[in-house]
C-alpha cells in the first residue's frame, strides 16, 4: 500500500514484522508516532536504540538483564538445587508473576523443532547440561508449552540430563494442549507448577 511516503511505508513494513503486530495496528502505530509530539517519538527511538546496546541475556540461565547475570541468579535466597527451564525470557516473568516458584531459571530462547531447523544446537540446552552437571541441582522442571515441539523438548532434556541423577519433572497438565504460558492466568501457571509431573 503507498502511504505517500517511503518512510511511513518502511515504518509500518518494520513494525508488523514484530510477533502479534499485523499490518493495521503497524499502520495505527506508526501514525500515532508520526503525530506524537517530538520528545515523546525521540525518548521511544532512543529506547529502541538503547535496548541493543544495553539489554543482554543472563551468561549464567539466559534471562534478561543488564548486567552479567540476573537479579535472580544473584539473589542467594533463591534454591539453587531447582531450576525451571522456559522457552523464553517472557515466560520467567509469567512465572515470577505467581510467586510461587523459588528456585532458579533456564531459558531456552526456543524449542525444539526439526521442521524449522531448529536442533539441540540452536538452543541453550549445552549450558543446561553444564549446570546439571555440576551437581548441585537436584530438579530440573521442564515448563516449555504443552506443544509437540515443546514435549519434544522435554523428552531431549530429560534424556540429556538424566545420566546426572537429577530428577526431571514437567508442569501438570493445568495448560491447555497447544497452549502457550504467555496466555495462561496466574492461578493456571501457579497449579500447573504445584502439579509438575515426573517425565
Amino acid at each position: 500500500m503507498d502511504y505517500g511516503s517511503e518512510t511511513l511505508s518502511d515504518l509500518i513494513r518494520s513494525l508488523a514484522r514484530l510477533p502479534g503486530i499485523g499490518t493495521k495496528t503497524a499502520q495505527r502505530l506508526a501514525l500515532h508516532l508520526l503525530k506524537a509530539d517530538d520528545e515523546e517519538a525521540e525518548k521511544l527511538g532512543n529506547l529502541i536504540a538503547s535496548l541493543r546496546e544495553k539489554v543482554r541475556f543472563c551468561k549464567a540461565c539466559g534471562s534478561i538483564t543488564e548486567k552479567e547475570e540476573c537479579a535472580i541468579c544473584m539473589d542467594p535466597s533463591r534454591n539453587r538445587e531447582i531450576i525451571c527451564v522456559v522457552e523464553g525470557p517472557q515466560d520467567v516473568l509469567l512465572l515470577e508473576k505467581t510467586r510461587h516458584y523459588k528456585g532458579l531459571y533456564h531459558v531456552l530462547h526456543g524449542v525444539l523443532s526439526p521442521i524449522d531447523g531448529i536442533g539441540p544446537e540452536n538452543l541453550n540446552l549445552a549450558a543446561l547440561e553444564q549446570r546439571v552437571k555440576s551437581g548441585e541441582i537436584k530438579e530440573v522442571i521442564v515448563a516449555t508449552n504443552p506443544t509437540v515441539e515443546g514435549d519434544t523438548t522435554a523428552l531431549y532434556i530429560a534424556k540429556t540430563i538424566e545420566p546426572y541423577g537429577c530428577t526431571v519433572t514437567r508442569l501438570a497438565r493445568g495448560l491447555p494442549m497447544g497452549g502457550s504460558l504467555e496466555f495462561a492466568d496466574d492461578m493456571t501457571i501457579a497449579s500447573a507448577l504445584e502439579r509438575r509431573e515426573k517425565i
